[in-house]
């Protein structure tokens, strides 16, 4: 029987600090198939991640198909928006949430993974990150700043991963990040640069594929997902009606899950995608290839 069998294989996840996003899910499926599993953690939200493992307050979320627990094998702090620890200003480098986790930068990252498991430690990398100051300000009224952070944390980011943890990588390695429709198509409300930052993480994506394919032979995807109610989309304030208008409108008029998207992250990840790189794969119920709606009487996305 063909299945995903990911034994013997490490990955990392970056950009979990909760049960309810994509990454958690994607960590939770790469353990299902059988990998073992780091995370990154924004350093301001490592303490309350780990004290809930700690307290137990995740476990319902934790329990696998089997029955097991689902357990990290480390958890580093990784703040995205540096590639090195001379980028991080002092103020915040001397700040409580970061003074006593030491480099918490990219390549930062690097060194502690090769620290603690030595090269060729590495065989998936999935980016869940992204972050934009000002999302809920149009584009046209978004600052330079802001437009400039969401591009560096949400794109440029998986071009610095790909570059600092690809000499980590074994070949035949996958990178997986993930993306939205809003880089593609317009998606009022969705701001602040990060329709930008999308556009730019999948135009990046064919790019990496190729120079990072051809230097270390490693796979590098996007995973563009449907619409989820997780606690960052929740913030814009308007995933709800997204959610209900793409489910009426999609060609399979049904939400997507977490776990579908889980799901096939793990296949990308698998030696069954072995062929698969530089290539955007859509988890959305088909709802990208729509061009007019179906449903009326819903709010506009």
């Amino acid at each position: 029987m063909l299945g995903i069998n990911l034994k013997g294989k490490r990955a990392f996840v970056a950009g979990v600090a909760d049960d309810g996003g994509f990454g958690f899910a994607i960590a939770k499926s790469l353990a299902e198939a059988g990998a073992t599993v780091c995370l990154g953690t924004w350093p301001p939200a490592l303490g309350i991640f780990k004290t809930m493992l700690e307290r137990g307050k995740l476990d319902d979320s934790l329990v696998m198909a089997d029955g097991s627990k689902l357990e990290f094998e480390r958890i580093y702090p990784l703040d995205a928006d540096f590639d090195v620890a001379e980028d991080v200003p002092a103020e915040l480098r001397e700040s409580k949430r970061y003074r006593d986790l030491g480099d918490c930068s990219i390549a930062g990252l690097a060194d502690r993974l090769k620290a603690d498991f030595g090269d060729g430690c590495l065989d998936i990398v999935v980016h869940s990150l992204a972050n934009g100051p000002e999302v809920k300000k149009p584009l046209i009224e978004t600052s330079r700043k802001g437009y400039l952070a969401a591009v560096g944390v949400s794109a440029y980011s998986y071009a610095s991963m790909v570059q600092k943890l690809s000499p980590l990588m074994k070949p035949g390695g996958s990178f997986l990040a993930l993306t939205y429709l809003a880089g593609e198509r317009v998606i009022p409300g969705y701001g602040g640069g990060m329709s930008s930052a999308k556009a730019a993480l999948d135009s990046d994506t064919k790019v990496l594929a190729y120079e990072a394919g051809r230097k270390y032979g490693v796979r590098v995807n996007v995973l563009s997902a449907g619409p989820w109610a997780s606690r960052a989309a929740s913030a814009i304030g308007f995933i709800h009606d997204m959610i209900t208008y793409c489910t009426a409108n999609s060609p399979l008029p049904e939400c997507v899950t977490a776990t579908e998207v889980g799901s096939t992250a793990a296949f990308l990840a698998s030696p069954l995608a072995s062929g698969i790189t530089g290539t955007t794969i859509y988890v959305d119920k088909g709802y990208h290839v729509m061009g007019k709606a179906v449903a009326t009487g819903l709010p506009t996305p």
